[in-house]
């Protein structure tokens, strides 16, 4: 049985890499504090060997750096969707220009020939969503106009999941979106309370529900703080998704976690192609490639822009080893 079997798994990432599931869960809280710190965000942006980092898990500063990147993946065989980065946006002049940023990367991409591979994916507190009353309606209809321009492209959207507080109003603007655009997909987060519900909500037919586990500092009333009971709610959201008679997107790079997947695939009667793996780039690349030589279909997450700071941080709060990559290339500058 699915469930018991994944009871074999060690309790976290961090068990498999040399640490406790007590420190795992101390480095995290530590590094999802150090994203929102404008101190620690200085010291790390000016460390030498910084550049090193942020070249393996971001693509480029610039459109034209992601785009070579978007270029090699697809012509690998994998699929990509592009991130411009940047969320909480402090004006609608900021809303409006990300929302441009986000059009000429649909047009570049088009221009490229990458849009049979290539989607965007978008965060709504990037195009305004916590600017006031008006945040609502600002980032639905910033959202809406790229839809409408991915749809002219040939391509698709995905929209981003923040932080627990953002929920239902990201969930709330994707059944509006979703009225003239029904391919827009979705992210949910298993580490929070509702997503199993959530996913009962969103396995229709036609909805594309990215599961991810989650990468946001939350409180112990609305998240799993333990990462073994982040991976069991996880497998429950999956079997509810693979279940359902939508097209799950199973983000993670859990080997584990990716069997898992593929036999509720297999027990649910899907091929490849009805649903989707995905990863972020730069971790396991080795693994996008086998996966997608073996005829499954792989999404890679590829982020660019200035703001990647914040995008980092949680990167390395999710995995230990990404933090000794870290302290490695930093030693290395220094």
């Amino acid at each position: 049985m699915i469930v018991r079997g994944f009871g074999s798994i060690r309790r976290s990432e961090g068990a498999r890499e040399g640490l406790d599931c007590h420190d795992g869960a101390v480095l995290r809280h530590g590094l999802l504090a150090a994203s929102r710190s404008t101190r620690v965000r200085d010291l790390i942006t000016r460390a030498p060997g910084t550049r090193e980092v942020v070249r393996r898990f971001v693509a480029g500063r610039s459109l034209e750096a992601a785009l070579v990147v978007a270029r090699d993946l697809v012509s690998s065989g994998l699929r990509v969707s592009l991130d411009h980065l940047g969320e909480d946006t402090a004006d609608r002049a900021q809303a409006d220009h990300m929302r441009e940023v986000c059009i000429a990367a649909l047009g570049a991409l088009n221009v490229a020939g990458l849009t049979g591979g290539a989607e965007i994916s978008l965060k709504l507190s990037s195009l305004g969503q916590a600017l006031g009353p008006d945040g609502h309606r600002i980032a639905h209809e910033n959202a809406a106009k790229v839809c409408a321009a991915a749809a002219a492209h040939g391509t698709t959207v995905t929209l981003d999941m923040e932080d627990h507080t953002t929920t239902d109003a990201t969930l709330s603007v994707l059944r509006e979106l979703r009225v003239d655009f029904p391919w827009v997909g979705a992210v949910l987060q298993a580490y929070l309370h509702r997503t199993e519900a959530d996913c009962r909500d969103l396995a229709s037919a036609g909805s594309r529900v990215r599961l991810c586990k989650g990468a946001y500092r939350e409180p112990a009333s609305v998240a799993y703080q333990d990462p073994h009971d982040v991976n069991l709610s996880y497998v429950r959201a999956l079997k509810v998704l693979m279940a359902g008679q939508g097209y799950p997107m199973v983000a993670s790079h859990d080997p584990r976690m990716l069997a898992i997947a593929a036999d509720l695939a297999a027990r649910a009667g899907r091929n490849p192609g009805d649903f989707e793996y995905q990863m972020l780039y730069g971790v396991r690349p080795d693994e996008q490639r086998r996966l997608a030589g073996a005829g499954e279909t792989v999404r890679v997450y590829v982020p660019f822009g200035e703001e990647w700071y914040g995008y980092l941080m949680r990167r390395l709060a999710e995995r230990p080893a990404n933090v000794v990559f870290f302290a490695r290339a930093l030693l290395s500058k220094g």
